[in-house]
């Protein structure tokens, strides 16, 4: 996939941080005047958010298989809809979750077969790959505290369920260095930013923005 704009992804268990680096490098980048389409996963087209309502709906029991699939086509529909159009026209996309949160929850945490989960997603995505991902690694326990309640279905899963995807997104950045960066969850989300801004300064080529 020839492209002139580049994406960035926000990964990690829930109540790691992920989603409060997302807005601070939407901040940075903003200063810098650059031209940015932020996304959620799922989520983020009409079809892909009426997806994300039945796959979060705590009083449904969606068995593994279908979970999968559901998230992979609320997936798919967001490549086409928004990420490759946005990315083709030369803007950077910043999405919270891509296909690293199935691979980690669908994969790790389901016990699904990992090797059809990525042949799953790749037919959703085809070679629509981030160019960078920032994983924010967070024990269950510290994240537990985090979270005020459980607003979701997923959040109320088991500490073994949780464990085994943060296990999954541990393997993930050992697995792809170049592309995955690991960040300490325990960090405050300004140090944590630290690191973000100097790997975003390299893939950019840029330095850091004026106040």
């Amino acid at each position: 996939m020839k492209r002139k704009g580049l994406f960035i992804t926000f990964e990690g268990i829930d109540g790691s941080g992920k989603s409060t680096q997302l807005k601070l490098t939407e901040t940075y980048l903003k200063k810098q005047g650059r031209d940015l389409l932020i996304l959620r996963e799922p989520g983020s087209t009409p079809l892909s958010e009426r997806i994300r309502s039945i796959l979060l709906d705590k009083r449904l029991n969606i068995n593994p298989v279908s979970e999968l699939l559901l998230y992979v086509a609320a997936r798919a529909e967001l490549v086409e809809r928004s990420i490759k159009p946005a990315l083709n026209a030369g803007k950077i996309v910043l999405c919270d979750r891509f296909y690293d949160s199935t691979i980690a929850y669908q994969g790790y945490g389901r016990m699904l077969d990992i090797e059809q989960v990525k042949k799953i997603n790749r037919l959703a995505v085809g070679d629509c790959k981030p160019d960078l991902t920032f994983v924010v690694d967070l024990t269950y326990a510290a994240s537990l505290k985090r979270r005020k309640a459980v607003s979701d279905r997923l959040e109320a899963e088991s500490k073994a369920f949780f464990n085994r995807v943060r296990q999954g997104f541990l393997a993930i950045a050992a697995k792809e260095p170049g592309r995955v960066k690991l960040l300490d969850g325990k960090q405050s989300p300004d140090k944590i930013f630290e690191t973000v801004s100097t790997w975003l300064q390299k893939k950019l080529n840029t330095s850091a923005p004026k106040e």
